[in-house]
């Protein structure tokens, strides 16, 4: 296996879904709790894109053991285009695994055992996100927990990670964390609809039959545009809630970029054309909330 397979293998182009929700967390635990445990965050960010690469790795072993369409498992997928081993990857496979739950136990050891509860439904999504018999990224429900778990419970674990001492369970508390990671859940979300809205033939070929084979490509549609008007308004919410600083407004200088790659992707849902549109918006998106909020709380 090269390192550009390895890489592709991980998708690490794909890691912004997860390191910005982190970042956003470490933001909102510095501003609003006046908070923050470094070593502890560090190895949770360690664990966090261990197995981030885990699930991706997972995630392309187990669809191209379970691919129907002989052309996609010897040209789509990675490991049959490149020929890859799967004995190695069965190894990278425990690596990854391992490593991630070590450190995960050594943090819950330090701060408790409500880690170990999130920390264990974030490993089940991800394990069943794409294996068992009915395989979480195959049903309708595979935007909400993609969206949920590494939008929300991503925030979540790094805030009570910076805040564990004298962290607030209650309703509340929470309704402002899910408001804080409402925009990384969205977009989140959006990409794994948007990867839907062009390989829905492709599932439908492999028998996955996602959201949009239900809903259909209009709905499905609409409702990427309807999460991107949301998040914006999520984002105001946050400033008028005194959850985040001002400056997290000009994070709505955005909204015209993402109404032209809303627009591109209405026009096509073509993978390699029209896919990266979805990624675009999270990536910048994400990066400047995180920038914009982080440019509040500094100065």
């Amino acid at each position: 296996m090269t390192f550009p397979d390895f890489l592709e293998l991980v998708e690490i182009k794909a890691k912004t879904a997860s390191i910005l929700p982190f970042f956003i967390g470490c933001c909102f635990s510095s501003y609003y709790y006046d908070s923050t445990h470094i070593g502890l965050v560090l190895l949770y960010f360690v664990a966090m894109v261990l197995f981030n690469m885990f699930v991706d790795v997972w995630d392309n072993y187990n669809d191209y053991l379970n691919a129907k369409d002989d052309l996609y498992q010897r040209q789509t997928n990675i490991i049959g285009r490149e020929n890859l081993s799967l004995k190695t990857i069965k190894r990278l496979l425990f690596v990854l695994f391992i490593s991630s739950l070590l450190i995960g136990l050594y943090l819950a050891s330090r701060v408790g055992w409500p880690l170990l509860v999130m920390g264990g439904f974030c490993y089940a999504v991800g394990i069943f996100y794409s294996s068992g018999p009915k395989p979480l990224s195959s049903l309708p429900l595979g935007e909400v927990f993609s969206g949920f778990t590494m939008g929300f419970m991503i925030t979540l674990i790094c805030v009570y990670l910076n805040t564990y001492q004298d962290f607030s369970w209650e309703l509340k508390e929470l309704g402002y964390i899910a408001l804080i990671s409402l925009p990384n859940t969205l977009w989140i979300a959006n990409l794994m609809l948007a990867n839907n809205l062009c390989d829905l033939e492709e599932d439908e070929a492999n028998h996955r039959h996602t959201l949009v084979h239900y809903i259909g490509k209009k709905r499905a549609l609409i409702l990427f545009s309807m999460a991107n008007v949301l998040a914006f308004v999520a984002v105001v919410f946050q400033y008028f809630l005194g959850l985040a600083p001002i400056s997290v407004l000009l994070t709505l200088l955005l909204i015209p970029f993402v109404y032209g790659q809303s627009k591109q992707l209405w026009q096509k849902q073509v993978k390699v054309e029209t896919f990266p549109c979805a990624i675009r918006i999270l990536a910048l998106g994400a990066s400047f909330l995180v920038l914009t909020y982080s440019i509040g709380f500094i100065f």
